[in-house]
C-alpha cells in the first residue's frame, strides 16, 4: 500500500480565510427610531433630550453606524448632533446600517494587512463560510495581491477558481 500524500500541503499554497479580515473592533449600530416619538418623527426638543441623558461612553473606542430603520425623513443635521456627543468616544462613525459598517472595517484591516509573506507565493482566498463577508472585500483583497503573488485563486484547495498567475 503506497503512502497518501498530502498534494495540497506540499503546494505551497497560502489559504486566506477572508473573516480573519472581520476583525475585533467594537461595533455598535445606533438606530434613531427608538429616539424619534411613535417611532416615525423627529421632535426637536425631546431628541435634544434624549441626546443630552444618553450614556455615550459606551461608545467608547467603537465602530458606530447611525442609521433610521424606519421610512421616516430625518433631517440631516439629527446625524451631525449624534456625532457631535459620540465623537469624544467612537473611533468611527459613519452613516449606514451594519453591514455599510462591515464594508467599512473590512476594507480597513485589509488595507492593514501586511502582504510581504505573501510575495511570490500561490494564494487562495477561501470561498466558504458561515460570517458575512462583504463582497467588496474580495475585490479590494484581490487588488492588494494581484502584482505582489504568484497566483491567486478562490474557492476551496480541492476546487478552486483561477483568479490571477503571473
Amino acid at each position: 500500500m503506497s503512502e497518501i500524500v498530502n498534494k495540497v500541503a506540499k503546494s505551497g499554497l497560502i489559504t486566506l480565510d477572508m473573516k480573519t479580515f472581520k476583525g475585533s473592533q467594537n461595533r455598535k449600530i445606533i438606530d434613531i427610531k427608538n429616539w424619534l416619538y411613535e417611532g416615525m418623527v423627529l421632535k426637536e426638543k425631546k431628541f435634544r433630550e434624549h441626546l443630552k441623558n444618553e450614556n455615550w461612553e459606551q461608545y467608547k473606542d467603537a465602530f458606530v453606524a447611525l442609521h433610521c430603520s424606519t421610512d421616516t425623513i430625518i433631517p440631516v443635521w439629527a446625524y451631525m448632533l449624534i456625532t457631535k456627543y459620540l465623537n469624544p468616544y467612537a473611533s468611527i462613525i459613519i452613516y449606514g446600517n451594519e453591514k455599510e459598517l462591515e464594508k467599512i472595517i473590512f476594507h480597513l484591516n485589509i488595507k492593514n494587512f501586511d502582504t510581504e509573506q505573501l510575495e511570490n507565493k500561490r494564494v487562495l482566498l477561501k470561498g466558504c463560510t458561515d460570517t458575512y463577508i462583504p463582497e467588496d472585500s474580495y475585490v479590494q483583497l484581490s487588488n492588494k495581491l494581484i502584482g505582489n503573488v504568484k497566483s491567486l485563486m478562490f474557492g476551496e484547495a480541492c476546487s478552486n477558481v483561477p483568479i490571477f498567475k503571473s
